[in-house]
């Protein structure tokens, strides 16, 4: 059920243009008759009069009249003049010609007859004004061929009536419009007889209302005898039925009520029905929607089942123009399986809160606020009964954060920020939340820059920063959450930050950095160790009070840019190869920091020596505790990229701009070189690097480590070369390739753009954008998004039959990975799979997709998802499978496109066993 914040709208059926603005039309015309009639003494009944416009006859029979001071001695002057009503230019027009008939008090307008004023225009066939009766009649005109053509057309602005005929009594201000096809909001309405009581009441009857486009041949409609209808105000109507084809349907109501306005309007949601395998019959997502005002709305829903179960699901939505806009939406569920007092009973609870706050960016340029939250039961998206989302259900990690940032101009700038934040693993059910997490930081500043000029050298260049971090951290689970419990292990720190660097130009090609880091943390908490020899364990005491250490290091990386090229010929298809490298050599030392550390001894057992134990106070603390090793290292890195120049030509064999590609991407080799180690001193080496495959389509990813040194018979690194102990130079330890590709048929056709929909209900809860992992069910998660008041596309899904000719619109996503871990002579494949997600439309209405993969390593098929979609114009159908697995499931939905009618639905659906 899809919530629309929009009052369901069978309103103003286009007749309000009719209730004031005919008038002046109307009044327009019999002034012309008057003026007319009184021009000439003869009947006319058989001339023609030429097209002109109304304001040229009205001058010209003007002048025709004798001079009024002649007939008058009254002075003009003296005589108030009535202010005319017209105020607009009044034009009319006739294609075959405009007849007067003195002799009928009439006024004849013939073949694309029109009159015209202001924004207000009348077209017809034929145009009959009937003075004698004060009345006017608008008709269509019969072609050669006999049919009825130029029917009468009604427009103000951007509303319009098409009716049949027009009769319009401008005394007693009632008119009779027959047939008349009318738009109001989502409806297209069609009734066979209106009756303008007066400006506020519209008697309608035998009435057809629908959405379908076609109003002369509707899929579907809802059929009315009669209706009062009030604008601006309700349509009360009697005995409606529902057809589909021409068919009555036993959907029926004995009377209906619609009220009418352009604003959200509060009132019921009905639910839907159906049965659980576990908790028996349903009402789902019934409800009340309260329009609260032009700013924020509420949806409150809820969910029953005969076993006792319930949830219930609150969501509103707000918005100030210029300044936020975002949404709350809370989800409870009280679930029980089976009856109390089977072996098979169980009951739990679960819930789930997600929070969405974005600031206009314009609000308020210095300071910014925002939230994204989505926390709850780590179960929440594997037992809701009311969640059928297979993305959702994949999706392992919550997480959440919500900051306030200000920043404060001047010379130095400061940033100051506020958060909290939160992480949660719905497999192992731990929480990790920062309540809350202070940072600030000052611009950089340059003691030594010129006043003008630019900064050259190491002096000049010398910066430094400064920055705060504080935390309040809390680690649990998800039993124990927001209890006093997580409160008492809660760990709270600061951190300051002063790094101060430099760079330069050394020979005018190498790159020098250098640079030195000073940190000082405080903390709150620290960790006594002792070994009891009575309980024969290590003891740890915790001794609240404030501690502070102090740790820096020191860097410095010199760095160049190689480039090499190889020239073919500008005859050649490859004209040229260009490789260009990065190698960089850095220096890092890190001193040990033994002062903060302290010994207990634990006694020898069985004559052996007593042990003595290491450990810092500052272990357990939220920043951990300073190294207390000393470590020098050589860093040595090398980025390589190759491209190539290839000749291009037109179709015509011209040549045009040669087109460079990539031919290798990012190939990145690392290592280090520990100069304090005592042995294996060098690092593995890390490789990783990017194959271009089709241009900005498909690129293959690839990563690995190389160890250089031996494994012993125990599979231990030895202080041995590898190639010294009868191997190769190198032992791959790990590696891993993987690639994403999705294409169309409009894939290769540089006119169109493939684009992917990203704001989802599981893109929003942390899960893929896309639907490699099946898509969500239609109603079932819509209804539950109270925030979502998307507009429907006014195109149909396919409409388009005659590309069908040549092409088949399809789309397809093909994910893969696999990984290798050899560090220890395992030689294993510990993950390889391939996923893939496909579309067609198979025709212009039909359309059928898969979500699927396969686990090579395991041999097994991942999570497998079958959609089927109808578009029924009006209506949609689809089905959605998961045939087998612990997702195991199915859901079939039809129902109305528009959602001033989303209450009219069916839907079925056989949940996945949540005991599984």
């Amino acid at each position: 059920m899809k919530l629309s914040k929009s009052t369901p709208n069978i309103t103003k059926i286009a007749l309000l243009a009719l209730r004031t603005n005919i008038l002046h039309i109307l009044f327009c015309c019999i002034l012309g008759m008057f003026l007319t009639q009184n021009a000439f003494a003869q009947d006319i009944d058989t001339l023609r009069i030429p097209k002109i416009n109304a304001s040229e006859q009205i001058d010209s029979l003007v002048s025709n009249v004798p001079n009024p001071t002649l007939l008058d001695t009254v002075r003009v002057d003296s005589v108030k003049i009535k202010q005319s009503l017209l105020t607009d230019k009044v034009t009319h027009h006739a294609k075959d010609y405009m007849r007067l008939s003195q002799a009928e008090n009439k006024m004849y307008l013939y073949n694309e007859a029109s009159i015209d004023y202001g924004d207000i225009s009348l077209k017809a066939g034929l145009i009959i004004l009937n003075n004698e009766k004060n009345e006017v009649y608008a008709y269509g005109i019969v072609d050669s061929l006999g049919n009825y053509t130029q029917a009468p057309v009604f427009k103000q602005g951007q509303r319009v009536v098409e009716p049949d005929s027009i009769r319009f009594n401008f005394k007693t201000k009632k008119a009779l419009i027959y047939s008349s096809r009318t738009e109001e909001g989502e409806f297209k309405v069609k009734a066979n007889i209106t009756k303008r009581e007066n400006d506020s009441v519209y008697f309608m009857q035998r009435v057809k209302f629908t959405t379908s486009k076609n109003i002369e041949d509707p899929e579907y409609y809802f059929y009315a005898r009669k209706i009062k209808f009030v604008p601006g105000e309700k349509i009360v109507t009697g005995l409606v039925n529902m057809y589909i084809a021409d068919v009555p349907t036993p959907l029926a109501l004995p009377f209906g009520y619609f009220p009418l306005t352009d604003e959200r309007t509060s009132g019921f949601i009905l639910p839907s029905f159906g049965d659980n395998r576990d908790r028996g019959y349903f009402l789902q997502n019934g409800g009340y929607y309260f329009a609260a005002s032009e700013y924020f709305d509420l949806s409150v829903l809820g969910d029953y089942y005969t076993n006792g179960s319930y949830g219930l699901r609150g969501g509103s939505s707000y918005a100030l123009r210029y300044k936020f806009s975002g949404n709350l939406n809370f989800r409870y569920e009280k679930l029980l399986i089976s009856e109390p007092g089977f072996p098979d009973y169980s009951e739990s609870s679960i819930y789930n809160i997600r929070w969405s706050h974005s600031q206009d960016a314009h609000a308020n340029p210095s300071s910014r606020f925002s939230a994204s939250v989505n926390l709850g039961s780590s179960k929440y998206y594997r037992q809701s009964v009311n969640q059928n989302n297979a993305g959702n259900f994949l999706n392992n990690t919550m997480s959440s954060s919500i900051s306030y940032s200000k920043t404060f101009s001047g010379e130095p700038q400061i940033n100051l920020s506020l958060a909290a934040t939160h992480s949660q693993n719905t497999n192992t059910q731990e929480i990790n939340m920062t309540l809350p997490t202070l940072q600030a930081s000052m611009s950089r500043i340059y003691p030594f820059q010129p006043k003008s000029g630019v900064k050259k050298g190491m002096i000049k260049n010398i910066n430094f920063q400064y920055s705060l971090r504080a935390e309040n951290r809390f680690s649990t689970t998800d039993s124990l959450f927001f209890k006093p419990q997580m409160f008492e292990n809660a760990v709270f720190g600061a951190q300051h930050n002063i790094p101060v660097s430099t760079n330069f130009k050394l020979l005018n090609y190498l790159s020098v950095s250098a640079s030195t880091n000073f940190n000082e943390t405080w903390v709150f908490k620290t960790y006594e160790k002792s070994y009891d020899e009575n309980l024969q364990k290590v003891v740890t005491d915790t001794v609240n009070g404030f501690e502070a250490y102090r740790t820096y290091n020191f860097s410095t990386s010199v760095g160049t840019t190689v480039y090499g090229l190889v020239n073919f010929g500008k005859d050649k298809k490859i004209q040229a190869i260009r490789h260009v490298m990065r190698p960089s050599i850095s220096y890092n030392i890190n001193p040990g920091f033994d002062q903060y550390y302290d010994d207990y001894v634990v006694p020898g057992m069985a004559g052996l020596e007593d042990q003595v134990i290491s450990y810092s106070r500052f272990q357990g603390s939220l920043y951990g505790a300073p190294g207390e090793t000393y470590s020098s290292s050589i860093g040595l890195s090398l980025s390589n990229n190759f491209e190539a120049k290839i000749r291009a030509q037109d179709s015509t064999g011209l040549d045009l701009e040669p087109k460079k590609i990539v031919l290798l991407n990012n190939l990145n080799f690392s290592t280090a070189y520990n100069l304090s180690a005592d042995s294996l001193k060098l690092s593995p080496i890390n490789v990783s690097g990017t194959i271009p495959i089709i241009e900005n389509k498909l690129d293959i990813n690839f990563r690995g480590q190389l160890d250089v040194y031996a494994l012993n018979s125990n599979n231990q690194r030895i202080d041995t070369w590898n190639i010294n102990n009868g191997g190769s130079l190198f032992r791959l330890t790990r590696g891993n390739v993987s690639f994403g590709y999705s294409f169309s048929n409009n894939t290769f056709d540089r006119s169109k753009k493939n684009t992917d929909e990203l704001e989802n209900e599981t893109f929003r809860n942390g899960g893929r954008a896309d639907d490699l992992f099946g898509k969500p069910n239609n109603s079932v998660n819509d209804s539950n998004d109270f925030n979502n008041d998307e507009e429907e596309d006014d195109e149909p899904i396919v409409n388009d039959t005659e590309r069908y000719h040549y092409a088949i619109p399809w789309d397809l996503r093909v994910a893969y990975t696999m990984t290798y871990n050899n560090p220890t002579r395992q030689s294993e494949i510990s993950s390889h799979s391939i996923m893939f997600s496909g579309n067609v439309d198979l025709t212009p209405r039909w359309s059928v997709g898969v979500s699927s993969g396969y686990d090579i390593k395991d041999k097994g098929i991942s999570l497998t998802q079958f959609r089927f979609q109808r578009d029924l114009e009006s209506w949609t159908l689809s089905f959605n499978w998961t045939p087998f697995g612990i997702r195991e499931s199915w859901y079939f939905f039809i129902g109305i496109k528009a959602s001033v009618l989303s209450d009219i639905k069916y839907d079925k659906h056989r949940e996945p066993n949540k005991q599984l």
